[in-house]
């Protein structure tokens, strides 16, 4: 093989590497052999001109195979997971896996850790007293076959790669590359052994990506390299404009997930919307349902009936977390409010509308997020919307719950979350969170 700078020469100059090039590199890095300085230079040569499909695909499968890959086989069913691309308030997964799993569909899903304003899966479900999600291997394995759902991080076995080019991503400002996004996201989703995969792309103020049109290309990136990995794959994109549901923050999210879970979705239509749609194509993708549409309506029942929910308990059992507390969340330890923001005198009429961004950033403030990797998170932090935009309000109205530890900065925080607010006379447009669906190489609802 050539030297790492005659690659770096050649992408830089808006070539493409051969697949042997690709997998040469990414070995060599992850062992070692090339230092972060020329992988830097490439990662950021391929940031400015770009990957073309077969060295997307050359480096997924790399990333992939630096680790262990799982063989599901063996356990019955197609395997079908979800990947979001975060939000503020996105506390889908915690609903959609154990209401898959409880229609007969295995969810094995590896999740990651909340960066900056959007919110983390593993925040959230470790925010449950005592659950664990550094499950090895075999564990993962176990539990997938009996209980039919199981949530983890990244181990060690899985992409070393990913893990090791990621953080060198983060340091050199090459992470908003859609090829090397889409890479990393698929080397992690291939690695755990599912057949088929469904994608929420969501693009607003709230997203990663805030723009549309990157919005949808990364949607056909994912679905192309997933496709093109034998998988089967759908994608939707979601607004994110607005915060997801009423509660921002790990525990405040587990709470109204739970009562989603329970059946109840009064206030949280946008939640049970997302959730729907995304349970109704991974039903169909894993084979027990003929249609999405039919998928949405099994899922549904599975709600109502409470299915969702005793899956969710065997799960949260199964991984060492405090059952009791699902049945009582009032009664977690530490989950008491520091105090209420309300509507100014300006505020009559509706909420016109609410800077999903600037929620998040607040919830960071209050404790539930961090900054950088390394941060620790109060799992009991973050608020609780109580006027969403097309409320009502007037005046002393209460807009919103504050939770966190930092009770001397409350007044610094409630500004910062009414800047978030605009008021109007009139109740804005409705919306539908459900922009686009991207399936067979076409957009189409």
């Amino acid at each position: 093989m050539p030297e790492a700078v005659t690659l770096i020469i050649k992408k830089r100059d808006g070539g493409s590497l051969q697949p042997e090039e690709m997998r040469w590199l990414v070995e060599a890095y992850t062992w070692g052999k090339v230092p972060d300085y020329q992988m830097s230079a490439f990662l950021m040569a391929a940031f400015l001109r770009g990957l073309s499909d077969a060295e997307m695909d050359a480096l997924t499968q790399a990333m992939l195979h630096s680790g262990q890959v799982l063989d599901l086989s063996d356990i019955p069913g197609r395997k079908v997971d979800k990947h979001s691309t975060g939000g503020v308030g996105d506390k889908v997964s915690l609903i959609l896996a154990p209401l898959v799993a409880a229609c007969g569909v295995p969810v094995p899903m590896i999740s990651g850790r909340g960066l900056g304003h959007t919110g983390g899966t593993l925040d959230k479900l470790e925010s449950i007293p005592g659950l664990r999600t550094d499950l090895s291997i075999a564990a993962f394995r176990r539990q997938l076959r009996t209980c039919g759902v199981v949530m983890i991080g990244q181990t060690d076995e899985i992409a070393p790669a990913d893990r090791k080019l990621y953080a060198l991503r983060d340091v050199t400002g090459t992470v908003e590359s859609i090829p090397l996004i889409a890479a990393s996201i698929l080397s992690k989703k291939l690695a755990e052994g599912a057949d088929a995969l469904v994608f929420d792309v969501k693009c607003g103020r709230g997203a990663f990506m805030q723009r549309e049109a990157d919005a949808r290309r990364l949607a056909e990136t994912l679905v192309g390299i997933a496709v093109r990995a034998g998988k089967s794959a759908v994608a939707w994109l979601t607004d994110m404009n607005v915060p997801l549901g009423r509660a921002v923050g790990n525990w405040p999210e587990v709470v109204e997930s739970l009562r989603c879970l329970k059946g109840d979705s009064a206030g949280i239509e946008d939640v049970l919307e997302v959730t729907l749609v995304l349970a109704g194509e991974m039903l169909w993708l894993g084979g027990v349902a003929p249609t999405p549409a039919a998928g949405r309506e099994q899922a549904r029942q599975a709600l109502m009936k409470g299915w969702a929910f005793e899956r969710f308990c065997a799960m949260v059992q199964a991984q060492g977390g405090d059952v009791r507390l699902l049945e009582h969340p009032e009664r977690r330890p530490g989950a008491e409010p520091a105090g209420d923001v309300f509507a100014p005198e300006m505020a009559q009429g509706y909420v016109a509308d609410l800077d999903a961004r600037a929620v998040g950033r607040l919830a960071v403030r209050l404790g539930a997020g961090r900054r950088v990797k390394e941060e620790a998170v109060d799992p009991t932090a973050g608020l609780v919307l109580h006027r969403k935009p097309g409320d009502l309000v007037a005046p002393g109205d209460v807009l919103a719950t504050l939770y966190t530890q930092q009770r001397d900065q409350l007044e610094t925080f409630r500004q910062e979350l009414l800047a978030a607010y605009r008021f109007g006379a009139t109740p804005p447009a409705p919306r539908t969170l459900l922009l686009d669906r991207y399936a067979e190489g076409r957009w189409a609802k």
